[in-house]
């Protein structure tokens, strides 16, 4: 390889953007059953260890230096070889591994190994530190006494089963990762690729443009249709903020409203089906439930939080005299017609999903082969067909994907330190203990405590952690299981907009020039009914449309609306007009009756 800088980049460019085509290749493969068609026999264990091994290898070859230091090749060639060896030895490995453990470790060891510090690059150095702290447990912890005492594993044992077992770092999380969601976001980085987020940007701008607040309420339905896809609140506020915030701004909107109102919408992205932020297909396999449970169960909570959003920017458009956009969208029918084959690929998705009941991972990959179709008839498509227009597309999906999945193969490794451990129980019965066996105050310890643990992490590292360590608690205390996966997530969702570390805040912040600590105040806000509707279905389960007749998810639903909506108007303090003091006061004591009538019956 020439010594010439330039030209190393370009050929670590290239390889990357291999490594990257081959991953969503892989996966593509494995959705359509191209190995069962051919008769070829694979542990399911042998793919995801091929899946792992390459984000390792991008993981390491994303560094931003000039040049690549010899020791992150030296890194990429370890994840590449040890993972292309696990896979070919697996079925021989794990049988050989489990009547004698040091068998395992020479695949183990490095294993996790590059995992911790691809994690560390990928995950943050606060995730890093809680898996570190569970691996420091899994070692030590049957050293210590009383409730958190571990169970007793040997050192080889415990690193063998993390590493190669179905309960450890080759587990759920990646499986769900390596099938579901790098289809999904192949797909999203395809529909990206044709211009999908401006079409949702100019389908908003029709839709809500020439209404009073245009501006805002064309942010909060672009970021609700891109954001139920995209699969991350920070990349929902770059690709729909860059556009929104500067509308906000011209429009009248404060910055700092602009970045709260456009944060809030892009983080209820991952708490709006179909999609989730991939969640919603991991907390099925959690529950052993169908996805359309899931889907059901969080519809209703997701169009109230937007429908709050709608109204109290609105209201702050009312008391400012905030007009529409008429004059800045006139020119755009036109352009919104021919990008009605966006609608295809989404008309597939539900098929898929809700009527034919295909896999997701499935249903994704038809999704994705529609949108291709569909591009011949959009402006340029041809060109954006053409396959080196697509491999450059696909291998710019190379960072976010291995991303994922070294943060879902590293949360394999909270899961296998609770089973291993005992630790899972211990957690459950001291949350019990610190509630006092109260509902609702276990109810806003796990609120707290999910926050915490969300805060700066992804959509996927957040609820698998949070499913693991605090949903248990709750179900324990007779929370529907399917409530309490939802009372996690949207609370480690809550993180994003939460100060100090409220990174969907703080990113839009960066687009709007504004304050970040003040917008993640504005943020939360205008995000308010977020920390107040999990609470509100958790206890009362009509609200999910889980397990209740007609007549009380009716009910649940109108009181629900009717108290978010007054506590907005108090919150704003304008309706028809400006509200006085007293008035707030008594609509808002109104709203807040209306929103916790179902809590009388737990006090």
């Amino acid at each position: 390889m020439s010594h010439n800088p330039q030209t190393r980049r370009d050929w670590t460019a290239m390889f990357s953007a291999v490594l990257s085509n081959l991953l969503v290749l892989l996966a593509v493969c494995w959705a359509a059953g191209v190995h069962r068609t051919l008769g070829i026999q694979v542990y399911t264990e042998q793919f995801l260890a091929l899946m792992l091994a390459l984000a390792l290898a991008l993981t390491f070859l994303n560094n931003r230096l000039p040049v690549l230091p010899a020791v992150d090749w030296l890194l990429t060639i370890l994840a590449l070889a040890g993972g292309c060896w696990l896979a070919v030895t697996y079925p021989w490995l794990s049988i050989e591994s489990s009547i004698n453990p040091a068998i395992g470790l020479p695949a183990a060891i490095p294993l996790l190994v590059t995992l911790v510090e691809a994690l560390r690059r990928a995950g943050g150095l606060p995730l890093t530190i809680i898996i570190l702290l569970f691996l420091v447990y899994g070692y030590f912890g049957s050293n210590l006494s009383g409730e958190f005492q571990a169970l007793a594993v040997a050192p080889e044992r415990l690193t063998v089963q993390l590493a190669l077992d179905t309960n450890g770092v080759l587990g759920t999380p990646l499986f769900i990762a390596a099938t579901v969601v790098v289809v999904f976001v192949a797909f999203g980085r395809l529909l990206e690729h044709f211009g999908g987020a401006d079409f949702f940007t100019r389908l908003a701008a029709i839709a809500m443009g020439g209404f009073r607040g245009g501006a805002a309420k064309v942010s909060i339905l672009a970021s609700s249709l891109f954001g139920s896809i995209s699969g991350s609140a920070v990349s929902n506020v770059a690709t729909t903020g860059v556009v929104t915030i500067p509308l906000m701004k011209q429009s009248g909107f404060r910055a700092r409203t602009a970045a709260g109102i456009e944060a809030v919408a892009s983080t209820g992205g991952q708490l709006m089906p179909p999609v989730m932020g991939a969640s919603a297909f991991l907390m099925a396999e959690f529950l052993e439930v169908p996805y359309s449970e899931v889907v059901i169960a969080a519809i209703i909570p997701a169009l109230l939080y937007y429908l709050a959003l709608f109204f109290l920017a609105d209201l702050v458009a009312a008391r400012n005299g905030i007009g529409g956009i008429d004059h800045e969208t006139g020119d755009q029918p036109v352009p919104l017609m021919r990008g009605l084959p966006f609608l295809l690929p989404f008309a597939a998705l539900v098929l898929c999903l809700f009527v034919l009941n295909y896999p997701p991972a499935l249903a994704g990959l038809v999704a994705a082969l529609v949108l291709l179709a569909a591009g011949f008839f959009l402006p340029r498509g041809l060109s954006l067909l053409k396959p080196a227009a697509l491999w450059r597309a696909v291998a710019q999906a190379g960072k976010p994907l291995s991303q994922i999945l070294v943060i879902t193969a590293a949360a394999g490794i909270v899961i296998g330190v609770l089973n291993e451990t005992g630790l899972s129980f211990g957690l459950t019965s001291s949350l019990a203990r610190l509630a006092g066996e109260s509902v609702l105050g276990l109810l806003v310890l796990s609120a707290l405590i999910s926050i915490v643990l969300g805060m700066g992490m992804p959509t996927i590292a957040v609820y698998v952690l949070l499913a693991s360590l605090v949903a248990p608690a709750l179900v324990r205390l007779g929370i529907e299981p399917i409530a309490a996966h939802l009372f996690v997530l949207y609370f480690g969702m809550m993180s994003m907009i939460t100060p100090p570390v409220a990174i969907a805040a703080f990113a839009a912040a960066t687009l709007s020039n504004s304050d970040p600590m003040r917008t993640g105040f504005e943020a939360m806000k205008f995000g308010w009914p977020a920390y107040v509707l999990p609470f509100a279905f958790a206890i009362n389960p009509a609200l999910i449309l889980n397990g209740t007749g007609a007549g009380q998810s009716i009910l649940a639903i109108t009181t629900a609306t009717i108290g978010i909506l007054a506590v907005s108007m108090a919150i704003i303090g304008h309706a028809k007009r400006p509200l006085s003091l007293p008035v707030r006061l008594v609509i808002l004591l109104a709203g807040i009756a209306f929103i916790a009538w179902p809590f009388v019956k737990i006090l």
